[in-house]
Formats: structure tokens, C-alpha cells, sequence
């Protein structure tokens, strides 16, 4: 005769609320993950100065042409000190957020018509990748001719500069959807202006965050070309400019670090964090 066991642990409801379960345990940030992302930078950055410093030992050249990072530091940790560094940053960035954001609006409005028009893409597909390579300090005589020494001149140049890599980079993405993606859009009723919304753009992210990253390296490249040769105000630029011609070393270089800093900064925390998001959301990255 068989007997049931009404000890055993009772069944789950497999009604329950898949909310109430939790899906994978959150990752703890411990000081041994700081450690493992942090080192390596770190240790490029210790290299690098000690290759600046056997530089300057080796007599190379006077210090007071290149002066050894402690004396660098020094004069930057003054700047920052007296406000110098932070007025002209507020200058530059604001520079740069506007001509970037100008730029981000022309490029992804080229690319959306380029990459839905066979027609358009054959007159002025390889206008673009041209315009792309153009160096940003040639478009400056052009620029001054039409707006003279202003601000307009400068945003100029920086929009010419981004928005071809962030069309580029939109473009691309379009090329790259997988067709799979395009025919179900189909099936569930999506096209023109839906289709291109809600399948073809979250699919191309990918590589359209590669072309904003791309874009912002070259709006901030030309936005320092523009402020060195267009002097409107304390800017970042201004400052390298007029230290080159008081001869300080120590201000000229200390200058450029804060130019290399910002770019990284606004590369990591800004498209480097986009990135990640993008990639995670298309399985790319794990969690």
C-alpha cells in the first residue's frame, strides 16, 4: 500500500509573482574590483611621468623649455588654485556643449536621410566621408571670411568637424541592422517613420555611439584649434596661446594636461558609461 510523505517541503506556487523572486544577485563594488580597474591606469600614468622626468635628466633640453611634472604640477595646482583653469574652462565647455549639441543634430537629421534614400547615399554618401577627413585647422580661413574673429566662426568649425563622424557612425548602424530585425518589424505593422523609430535606430546604436565618440573627439580637437586662432575671451585656448608667447613652460604644459584631462573625462564618464549601457542592452556585455 502506498503512503504519501506529507513531511516533504511543499510545492512553489509557480503563480507567484515572477517579481518576487529575484532574478541574479547584485554585484558588490569591493575595494578589490577598485583595485583591478584602477591599477592599470594608474601604472600607465606613473610610467608615462617617469619617462618625462629621464627626458628632462637627460639635458635634452633646458628645464626652462621642458620643465620636469613636479614644477608642472606646481604651476597647475596655481592655476586651479586662483580660479585661472576653472573661468577658462566654463569658457570652453560651454563652447563645446553647444557646438557639439549642433553638431548631434545635423549629423544624426544627415545620416536618418542618407541611410533611408539609395539615392541620396550614391550623390553624397562619399561627400561626407570626405568632408570627415578634412582637417579641422583648414576650414578656419573659410570661416573667418564668412563670420569674421566671432563665436560663430569657432562653432562653425567644430560642427563641420562632428557632425560628419556622427552621421558616419549613424549610417553605419543602419548598414549593420540584421534583416531579421526588419522583417519582424514589418510583420508587426512598423514602417516609414515607426519602422525607423522603434527597429532600425535601437538597432543601430552600437555603432552610432562609436560615431558620437568619434564626433566628440573631433568638436573638441577643432573647438582648441579655434580658440588658439580665434581669441574671444579666458579660454582653455587663450590661455595655451598666451603662455607660448610669455615663454612659461610650466603654464603651456600645465594647460595641455587640463586639455588631455577633459577629453579623457568626458570620454569615459559620458560615452564610455553610454557605451557600456548600449552594449548591455544588446547582450554584448555581460553584467
Amino acid at each position: 500500500m502506498l503512503t504519501v510523505d506529507t513531511t516533504s517541503e511543499p510545492i512553489l506556487d509557480d503563480s507567484a509573482s515572477v517579481t518576487d523572486r529575484p532574478l541574479r544577485p547584485r554585484r558588490r563594488i569591493t575595494g578589490r574590483a577598485v583595485w583591478l580597474a584602477v591599477w592599470p591606469k594608474v601604472t600607465a600614468v606613473a610610467i608615462g611621468l617617469a619617462i618625462w622626468q629621464l627626458v628632462v635628466w637627460s639635458g635634452w633640453r633646458p628645464e626652462y623649455v621642458l620643465p620636469p611634472p613636479a614644477t608642472v604640477f606646481r604651476r597647475l595646482g596655481e592655476l586651479i588654485a586662483d580660479g585661472t583653469v576653472g573661468n577658462a574652462l566654463v569658457t570652453t565647455l560651454e563652447r563645446a556643449t553647444y557646438g557639439f549639441s549642433l553638431a548631434l543634430v545635423i549629423g544624426v537629421a544627415v545620416g536618418s536621410v542618407v541611410s533611408s534614400s539609395k539615392i541620396v547615399r550614391s550623390a553624397v554618401g562619399s561627400f561626407i566621408t570626405g568632408l570627415q577627413t578634412m582637417p579641422s585647422i583648414a576650414w578656419f580661413p573659410l570661416a573667418i571670411l564668412l563670420f569674421q574673429l566671432s563665436e560663430e566662426a569657432i562653432v562653425f568649425v567644430v560642427v563641420l568637424g562632428a557632425a560628419p563622424s556622427i552621421a558616419n557612425g549613424l549610417i553605419t548602424g543602419v548598414d549593420h541592422v540584421p534583416p531579421v530585425l526588419l522583417r519582424a518589424g514589418h510583420m508587426m505593422g512598423a514602417t516609414g517613420v515607426s519602422r525607423f523609430r522603434h527597429v532600425v535606430l535601437p538597432a543601430s546604436m552600437p555603432s552610432f555611439v562609436g560615431g558620437l565618440k568619434q564626433g566628440w573627439a573631433f568638436a573638441w580637437r577643432s573647438l582648441m584649434a579655434g580658440e588658439l586662432i580665434v581669441v574671444l575671451g579666458a579660454s582653455v585656448g587663450f590661455l595655451l596661446q598666451q603662455y607660448r608667447n610669455l615663454a612659461d613652460a610650466p603654464g603651456l604644459i600645465a594647460m595641455m594636461i587640463v586639455i588631455l584631462v577633459v577629453g579623457i573625462v568626458v570620454d569615459v564618464v559620458l560615452f564610455g558609461s553610454l557605451d557600456k549601457w548600449v552594449r548591455r542592452r544588446h547582450g554584448l556585455l555581460a553584467d
